[in-house]
């Protein structure tokens, strides 16, 4: 038996399965909007109001497809995610006062993001229009299924009132940031304005009243009306299905695969693409699901932040990653860091490895963008970029405007060199978790030894004996050109190491492979046998005496800041003391050392750790969303590690 609109706007009844939010805000929309995001990897549509908007919404409501990009800002142009015209507008009318749907106009609004079901859904009641009582709800989705989908139901349930009432589905913005190169009632194609890249969508609607379609009037490309008398336990469904597809090169038509991809989800319907598009989310929690016992709130929480990651990525498409707010929202211009391989990839390489290994393609081809930009900093190897986009090429802004209205200068695509030992550590791990012996042969390993030859050729040996990696910036990004930091220096080390170590192996397993790759990209005996004395010689911070790894050189001399009497502060630590002091005491702003002990335990022994966790953790602001996690975990494996020591 076919299930109804009504049905299928139901969501789940457990509370630690949803997100409610009862009202609404204008002021603080831009952040709700984000945490109630659709996506699905390829799609990502945030959890904006759709039916009778403000005419200044302070948030725009924005649809995002990954990889989307293009080139932004004569001043400083920078690759940049292009917001794609939002396919959710709807605008609902009564005659018999004349008046529109807004805000004022609505007694009672309730959103829920379901994350069983991978859906938005919102409810509203229209009540304060003498003699007229509608409830209206809204399910929206991009499809995990068939992620090139995105469905809009509603239904309408009259329970008073005999007027005329008129519904207008349009698009919104279909000119901001694009060229349109077609534009047809129920197709467009556009193109970026300089990266080659073109977006095509495809779209249909339905109005049906009592289960009867009725017939629209086309007001121009993309905007439809339907009108019908209302009456007292009348039933309205409106849906509409959408087709979104992206091509990279100029030759692709992706007019034709949006069309194909619309009619294959029109002729299962709405029940056909909700009913795949449930089943894919039930598999993944299948594979993910986390049970927790004695606190509802922790797990709802859980959910939530998987919900989001199940979301954001896409094994599909190699050619894309997942940006720092994925595809929630503009923050970071859509760009991928370090947080990717670090904080998202072991969950992806333990529960959904088709996703981790398609993040690290990603890598594999970006790694020409990071080899140009070795060289043009005068090194060799692979020195991936602190912000990707597309190419691999650096798109972190050079220049930005402080909470002071001043200009600052931004040094991270410069100094924050940890990136390239972050995505070897993703890569190895990878493989140590999977097995996957075809990535490793054909692609990892020419990751592993490019940011090998990378290091080998950044630490410079000075007299002491040691090789030094100076002018950097490490994950505390409050400090700037520092010398040997001991996150960058110990990962280099390892990344050194495991370069050696796949280079053996590829040696002994898989010869053939190992004398192509060898010779494409000029490695030989001598070369290899320099990285050994890098790694062995590497300056890593460690005093032996009491077991601390020193942050930076000179970290130990800085000014002690109590941060603990800034416990009730709402900005963070750097805007309270100003950059230039933050930069001369030992204020963190996110977990430096504390991240290499969670990364690399085996550095570490029982009494070093506690040691290290001790003295860093009070001197931590938290000054990025990164860090609270990273502590937790080194606070778990310090404790766990004293209690086996003393058990």
């Amino acid at each position: 038996m076919q299930r109804t609109a009504q049905q299928a706007l139901e969501p789940t009844a457990d509370p630690a399965w949803v997100l409610g939010q009862h009202g609404s805000d204008p002021l603080r929309d831009s952040s709700r909007e984000s945490r109630f995001a659709v996506s699905n990897g390829f799609l990502g549509v945030r959890g904006g109001r759709t039916i009778n908007r403000l005419p200044h919404t302070p948030v725009a409501p924005r649809t995002y497809v990954a990889g989307l990009f293009d080139v932004f800002g004569p001043d400083q142009p920078i690759s940049a995610l292009v917001r794609a015209p939002d396919w959710l507008k709807l605008d609902i009318s009564f005659s018999a006062r004349d008046s529109t749907i807004t805000v004022d106009d609505v007694s009672f609004h309730h959103r829920t993001l379901d994350f069983r079901r991978g859906a938005l859904l919102t409810e509203s009641r229209i009540t304060r229009l003498p003699g007229l009582a509608v409830r209206l709800r809204v399910l929206r989705l991009v499809s995990l299924h068939c992620r090139a989908l995105g469905l809009q139901l509603v239904q309408l349930d009259v329970n008073a009132g005999a007027v005329e009432a008129t519904l207008v589905a349009s698009f919104e913005g279909v000119e901001f940031g694009l060229v349109a190169e077609q534009l047809e009632q129920g197709l467009g194609v556009w193109r970026t304005n300089s990266s080659g890249k073109r977006l095509a969508m495809a779209v249909a609607a339905t109005l049906w009243v009592d289960g009867r379609a009725v017939a629209p009037k086309a007001l121009g490309p993309f905007k439809w009306a339907w009108t019908w008398a209302t009456s007292p336990g009348q039933a309205v469904c409106f849906e509409r299905m959408v087709a979104i597809t992206r091509a990279d090169a100029p030759a692709e038509n992706p007019g034709h695969a949006a069309q194909g991809q619309l009619g294959s989800a029109t002729a299962v319907g709405w029940r056909g693409v909700l009913d795949e598009h449930e089943a894919s989310w039930a598999a993944r929690w299948q594979a993910c699901d986390v049970l927790i016992e004695g606190d509802p709130a922790a797990q709802q929480a859980l959910r939530f932040a998987l919900y989001h990651l199940n979301g954001a990525a896409n094994p599909g498409d190699e050619r894309v990653s997942i940006a720092a707010r994925a595809l929630t929202g503009p923050d970071y211009h859509g760009h991928v860091f370090w947080d990717t391989e670090i904080f998202l990839l072991p969950l992806y390489t333990l529960t959904w490895p088709e996703a981790a290994r398609a993040l690290l393609i990603y890598r594999f081809r970006t790694l020409d963008g990071a080899r140009s930009k070795a060289k043009r900093m005068g090194w060799r190897g692979a020195m991936y970029a602190w912000e990707s986009a597309s190419t691999g090429a650096e798109t972190c802004p050079e220049h930005a405007i402080g909470p002071d209205r001043r200009i600052v200068d931004i040094l991270c695509g410069t100094q924050e060199l940890h990136i390239s030992a972050d995505v070897a550590y993703a890569v190895w791990h990878y493989w140590q978790a999977t097995g996957d012996e075809a990535f490793l042969r054909e692609a990892g390993a020419e990751i592993l030894l490019e940011t090998a030859r990378f290091w080998s050729s950044r630490a410079q040996p000075e007299a002491d004996g040691r090789h030094h990696i100076r002018g950097v910036i490490g994950p505390d990004e409050y400090h700037e050109t520092i010398d040997d930091n001991a996150f960058t220096n110990v990962m280099a080390r390892w990344n050194i190491r495991r370069g050696l170590a796949v280079a053996a192996l590829l040696r002994q397993r898989w010869p053939e492979r190992w004398a192509t790759l060898s010779r494409e990209i000029g490695l030989d005996e001598a070369e290899m046998g320099r990285w050994a004395s890098v790694a062995s010689t590497m300056a890593d911070g460690l005093d032996p005496q009491t077991g601390l790894f020193e942050q930076f050189a000179g970290f130990f001399k800085l000014e002690t800041i109590d941060l603990a009497s800034y416990a009730g502060r709402s900005v963070p630590m750097d805007v309270v003391l100003g950059r230039e002091r933050t930069q001369t005491a030992q204020v963190i702003k996110q977990a430096d050392v504390v991240a290499l002990m969670v990364l690399l335990p085996e550095e570490f022994g029982e009494a070093t750790a506690a040691k290290n966790f001790g003295y860093y953790e009070p001197r931590c602001s938290h000054g990025s969303s990164l860090s609270a996690a990273l502590h937790g975990v080194a606070a778990v494996a310090t404790a766990a590690k004293l209690s086996h020591s003393t058990g």
